[in-house]
């Protein structure tokens, strides 16, 4: 239940062709360390053109965030002009599936992009979605963070399919 079905580098490596190869229309993903540190109050340019790409090619991204303000995941969302679902409680799939309800998509079609094991892959799997994770992006901050992204690397060497930047590099 924590291991995840495909480990990314980036979210940059989640392409259009892809997604549509999966048969994913929704791409629920976290927001931080997921598509941006903590601290970056307002997505950048290349987080902008990779979701105007994905929506472009017919797949909703929408945040789901556990985060407790609601200022920030409102503000990152309106300037990126997706959706969120915010309070997920994830681990808990509540969250995942009152996000593929609002969008009218079923778990088949349905994937969940984020970093850490113990709440967004375990929230996926309970929601019957595919599980993808990505590396944090600005590394793990504070003494938890690090202990628990150590804690994650048995699982994350037990997923299934890597895909890495160098494609010759990515094993199933």
């Amino acid at each position: 239940m924590l291991t995840p079905d495909i480990l990314f580098d980036s979210y940059r490596d989640i392409t259009p062709a892809f997604l549509q190869g999966q048969g994913v229309t929704l791409l629920l993903t976290d927001l931080d360390y997921t598509l941006a540190p903590k601290a970056v109050r307002r997505p950048d340019d290349v987080l902008r053109q990779w979701i105007d790409g994905l929506k472009g090619a017919g797949i909703t991204v929408m945040i789901v965030s556990n985060n407790r303000s609601g200022v920030r995941v409102t503000e990152f969302c309106g300037d990126l002009g997706i959706g969120y679902q915010g309070h997920a409680g994830k681990p808990s799939p509540k969250g995942l599936r009152a996000a593929m309800e609002r969008t009218g998509t079923d778990p088949a079609h349905t994937a969940m992009l984020g970093d850490k094991l113990l709440t967004d892959m375990l929230a996926a799997h309970r929601a019957g979605v595919r599980a993808w994770m990505v590396e944090p992006l600005g590394g793990p901050v504070g003494p938890w963070n690090r202990v628990l992204h150590l804690l994650q690397r048995p699982f994350k060497r037990a997923c299934p399919y890597k895909c890495q930047k160098n494609p010759g590099e990515n094993t199933k």
